[in-house]
C-alpha cells in the first residue's frame, strides 16, 4: 500500500519556506502486533514543530527531525485495521503520526506524552473539534490556566498570542472562570475578533510596544500571564505582575522561526515579588485529559467557546499552512484536512 507523507528536505535558514518541505509517496509498513492502521482526516498544525526542524533541539525536548523523514504531529482519523487490543475498524482515534494520509500507529506511542493513541467519541464532537479544542490544543490551554496558574475568579489575566489556537481557548476559559481578561495579538483584525467576538475586556497590538500597551490595559497590574511568545512579552509581564503572580510558560514563538527570543532582563523581580514562573508541556497532564475534555466540551456545546478553524485541504497544502502560521496570517486553529 502506498500513502503520502510530509517530509523535511532542508533545514530552514531563518524563516520556514515552502520548499523546506515536500510531499512524498512512501510504502506503508506491514502491520504488527500492538499497532493499528489509520486513515487520517485532520492534522493539527502546531508552532512547536518548527523547533524540531533545526540541527538540534533544546535539552529535554523531542529530538530533531531527520532530513528526508516524515514529520510527526497529533492528528485524528479512522481505524482501518487493528492488531492492538481495544481498537477496531471504524473507531475514531487520536494519534501522534500526523502528516501521513495513512499511518501505522503503535498503541503506546506518543509525542512527549501527548497524542497517545486514544479512542474518541464521535457523538460528543466531530473530528475538527477533537483535533483542536478537545485535543492537545485544549489540554494545553486548560492545564496551563487551571493547573499551572491556578486561576481564580478575581484574577486579571493577560494572554499573549490570544487570537491563536491555544491563546483563544485560554482567553475564553479565563472569561468563563470570571476573570478580567486582556489579550494581545498582531493585527487589527485579530484585535477585533478578540474584543467583539470573544468579549475580552482589553486588547492591544503588541507591535505598538508591549510595555506601554500593558500600562494602559492594566494600570494596576496583572495576576496571571499565559506566555506563548517569550522575549519582550515575558519581560513586560514580569514588570506588570503583582506580588505572588503566576506565569504559565507554554511556548516562545518569537524565537521559533528564525527569530531570537531574548531572556528577560528583569528576572530578579520574580524574587522580589514572589512570582511563580512554570514551564510546562501538555503531555505532563495527559492523566487529566478527560477532565479537560469534559469542561471544554460543555462550554462548546453551551455556545460559550467560539472556535475558529483555518482549514487547508490536501496534504500538499501543509507547507503553506505552516508558513502562514508563522507569518501570523491565521485566526484560531490551523488544520490540514486529508
Amino acid at each position: 500500500m502506498i500513502t503520502r507523507e510530509l517530509q523535511l528536505v532542508r533545514r530552514p535558514q531563518g524563516r520556514l519556506e515552502v520548499d523546506d518541505l515536500r510531499v512524498a509517496e512512501v510504502e506503508v509498513p506491514a502491520l504488527r502486533d500492538g499497532q493499528v492502521l489509520v486513515r487520517t482526516s485532520h492534522h493539527s498544525v502546531d508552532a512547536a514543530i518548527r523547533i524540531r526542524m533545526g540541527e538540534t533541539t533544546p535539552a529535554g525536548y523531542l529530538p530533531p527531525l531527520a532530513l528526508g523523514a516524515g514529520l510527526e504531529g497529533t492528528a485524528v482519523g479512522e481505524v482501518l485495521e487493528s492488531r492492538a487490543e481495544g481498537f477496531g475498524p471504524g473507531d475514531l482515534v487520536q494519534h501522534a503520526r500526523g502528516y501521513r494520509e495513512i499511518a501505522v500507529v503503535d498503541a503506546g506511542a506518543a509525542l512527549g506524552g501527548a497524542g497517545r493513541l486514544t479512542r474518541l467519541d464521535p457523538t460528543l464532537a466531530p473530528p475538527e473539534v477533537w483535533v483542536g479544542l478537545l485535543g492537545g490544543t485544549g489540554l494545553t490551554a486548560w492545564a496551563g490556566l487551571l493547573l499551572v496558574c491556578e486561576v481564580r475568579p478575581e484574577d486579571v489575566v493577560w494572554v499573549s498570542a490570544a487570537a491563536g489556537a491555544v491563546g483563544s481557548v485560554v482567553a475564553q476559559l479565563a472569561l468563563a472562570r470570571g476573570c478580567r481578561v486582556i489579550g494581545s495579538a498582531g493585527s487589527p483584525a485579530k484585535l477585533e475578533y478578540l474584543q467583539q467576538d470573544l468579549g475580552l475586556h482589553q486588547v492591544f497590538n503588541h507591535r505598538d510596544g508591549v510595555g506601554p500597551a500593558l500600562d494602559r490595559a492594566a494600570p494596576d497590574g496583572i495576576d496571571v500571564y499565559f506566555d506563548s511568545v517569550g522575549g519582550d512579552h515575558l519581560e513586560a509581564a514580569i514588570d506588570h505582575l503583582r506580588p505572588f503572580g503566576r506565569v504559565a510558560l507554554c511556548g516562545s514563538i518569537s524565537g521559533y522561526d528564525g527569530g531570537i527570543a531574548a531572556g528577560p532582563r528583569n528576572l530578579f523581580l520574580a524574587t522580589a515579588k514572589n512570582l511563580t514562573l512554570r514551564g510546562f508541556r501538555a503531555g505532563a497532564f495527559a492523566d487529566r485529559a478527560a477532565e479537560a475534555v469534559s469542561e471544554l466540551a460543555d462550554l462548546w456545546r453551551a455556545g460559550r467557546m467560539d472556535l475558529r478553524t483555518d482549514v487547508y485541504d490536501g496534504l500538499e497544502h501543509a507547507p503553506q499552512a505552516m508558513v502562514d502560521l508563522f507569518a501570523g496570517r491565521n485566526v484560531g486553529k490551523v488544520v490540514v484536512r486529508t
